[in-house]
Formats: C-alpha cells, structure tokens, sequence
C-alpha cells in the first residue's frame, strides 16, 4: 500500500499488541507466534519467512530463539525427502500458539471498555471528517 492509499482507507481502529519480555533478552510477541503459525501452514521455516517477507536467516534466528526460550522446542526440523526436509511445530509449539492467541484474547477483554474509551477520545487523522 503505498502512502496515498492510506488517506482512502478509514482510520484503524486501536488494537492490543500483547508482547511478554523474558529477562534478560528474550521476548515472546506476536510476530513470533505469527511465523509458528505459518510453519504450521507450510511445513517450512523458508516459506514461513516469505509469507511474513523475511528472510530464511531472519526466520531461522527466530526459530532458534524460540527453541532456547523454553525448556521444549517449539518446532523440530523434519529431515530427507524429496523437497530435503522441513519443519514443523512440537506438540509444545502447538499449545504455545494456542496459549499466546487466548492471552491475547483475555488481554483484549479485560481492556475492551478502556480501549473503547480510548476509541472515542481519538482525534481523526488528517484529513478524515469526524462521524
């Protein structure tokens, strides 16, 4: 989308970003869970990474992190075949998504009423017209 189109489009509404800091260094978001869930879907780190439009180094970095945050992997390399292997998520990585997504959702609820205060407090972007 290039930047005319974002003046044609009606403001986006607020939304909660939920992201869970491990000290010292490791994060957990939802850029990350985003990629587990494209690996579910392609069976890939490479083509998990082209959905989200990284790179292969890029992706595999994020896989390793996730590997090394918990004490299970959350995806395992599926080796040999005729396309030379894979991936795909743990029965750990499974339930990662799905806790991070009901997390998210918990998150979401228990702050829906502030976030729509926060909605009608809003000033419109430039160039929009107030209802």
């Amino acid at each position: 989308m290039d930047e005319t189109d974002t003046h044609n489009t009606e403001t986006q509404p607020i939304r909660l970003v939920l992201r869970l800091d491990f000290p010292p260094a490791h994060r957990l978001g939802r850029g990350k869970i985003e990629l587990l869930e494209h690996i579910r879907e392609t069976g890939s780190i490479s083509a998990a990474g082209r959905a989200m439009d990284m790179s292969y180094r890029r992706a595999w970095l994020l896989v390793d992190a996730l590997n090394q945050m918990f004490e299970e992997p959350a995806v395992e390399p599926q080796r040999g075949g005729k396309q030379g292997g894979g991936a795909q998520l743990t029965p750990f990585g499974e339930l990662l998504v799905t806790r991070f997504r009901q997390m998210e959702q918990k998150a979401t609820e228990a702050m829906q009423a502030d976030i729509e205060w926060l909605e009608a407090k809003r000033k419109p972007e430039a160039g929009e017209t107030p209802e």
